[in-house]
C-alpha cells in the first residue's frame, strides 16, 4: 500500500506540473502552488542553507503528501479491501478476510521507523557535509559540555554517549509517534466496526448497536481527518528541524 500511495502522490504532483500555465492558474494549480510555497516557507524558516533547501524542501513536501495518502487509507471501511480481495480471488493464498483488515502502512512499525531511519541518515549526511568529517567527529566528543584541558578530555566520553543517545532518541520518537497514533486510530475503527458486526436481526439491541456503529464511526472518521493531517505535519516539521539542527554547531 505504501508503494501505491507513493506513486499516487508523484502522479498528483506530476499532473499539477504538466497542467501548469503562465496565466491565471486554475483551482487545482493554485492549490498545489499554495502547498509548495507553504512547505518552502517552512523550510526557509528552519534550514538556513539555500543549497540544502533545494533538496530538503521537496523532500519535506514528499514526506507530507506521502504520509497523508498512507494515513487516509484508515478512512476506508474496515472490511472493504478484505471483501474485495476475497471476491476477486486475490486473497485466496491467505483465506482469511481478517488478514486484510489492518491495511494502514503507518500502523506497521516497519514503515514509520524506516522513514525515521532515513531522516537519521540525512541528518548525519548534512552534519558531515556542513561541518566536514573532522568537525563532525570533534563535535561528537566536545558538545554539549565543552571544556579545555583535562576536564574536556574526561568529559569527551560522556559527550559522545549523550550525542549517540540524542540521535537514537530522535529517531525512535519520530517513528514511534507516527506509528502509535495511527495504530491507535486504526484499532478504534476496528472496535467501532464490532458494533455493526453484533447485528443479529431487527431487535432492540441490534438496532441500538447499529445506530451506535454509524454515529461512532462517523464522529471518529471526522476527528481522524485532523489526526491524519496533524501527524503528516508533525513528521514533516520534525524532519526539517532535525536537518536544520545538522547545519548548526553546538
Amino acid at each position: 500500500m505504501g508503494v501505491v500511495d507513493g506513486f499516487n502522490h508523484h502522479l498528483f504532483l506530476y499532473r499539477a506540473a504538466r497542467s501548469a500555465t503562465a496565466g491565471v492558474p486554475g483551482r487545482f494549480q493554485a492549490a498545489v502552488e499554495m502547498l509548495v510555497d507553504w512547505v518552502e516557507d517552512q523550510a526557509k524558516s528552519i534550514v538556513n542553507n539555500a543549497e540544502s533547501r533545494r533538496f530538503v524542501a521537496p523532500l519535506a513536501l514528499t514526506v507530507f503528501l506521502w504520509i497523508i495518502l498512507m494515513n487516509v487509507l484508515d478512512l476506508l471501511p474496515v472490511d472493504f479491501l478484505g471483501w474485495v480481495f476475497i471476491q476477486t480471488g486475490l486473497g485466496a493464498e491467505h483465506g482469511d478476510p481478517l488478514y486484510y483488515h489492518r491495511i494502514l502502512p503507518t500502523a506497521d512499525l516497519n514503515v514509520p521507523m524506516g522513514m525515521s531511519l532515513g531522516v537519521l541518515l540525512l541528518t548525519l549526511y548534512y552534519g558531515i557535509k556542513i561541518k566536514k568529517p573532522g568537525g563532525f567527529v570533534k563535535e561528537l566528543f566536545t558538545a554539549p559540555f565543552s571544556f579545555g584541558g583535562i576536564a574536556g578530555i574526561l568529559l569527551s566520553p560522556f559527550n559522545f554517549l549523550l550525542n549517540i543517545i540524542e540521535y537514537g532518541a530522535k529517531t525512535v520518537s519520530l517513528g514511534m509517534r507516527l506509528f502509535g497514533n495511527m495504530f491507535a486510530g486504526e484499532l478504534v475503527f476496528m472496535l467501532i466496526a464490532l458494533l455493526g458486526g453484533a447485528w443479529t436481526g431487527f431487535n432492540g439491541a441490534s438496532i441500538g448497536l447499529g445506530i451506535g456503529h454509524v454515529l461512532a464511526g462517523s464522529v471518529w472518521a471526522i476527528f481522524h481527518i485532523l489526526i491524519v493531517l496533524l501527524q503528516a505535519f508533525i513528521f514533516m516539521m520534525l524532519t526539517l528541524v532535525y536537518v536544520g539542527q545538522a547545519h548548526e554547531s553546538h
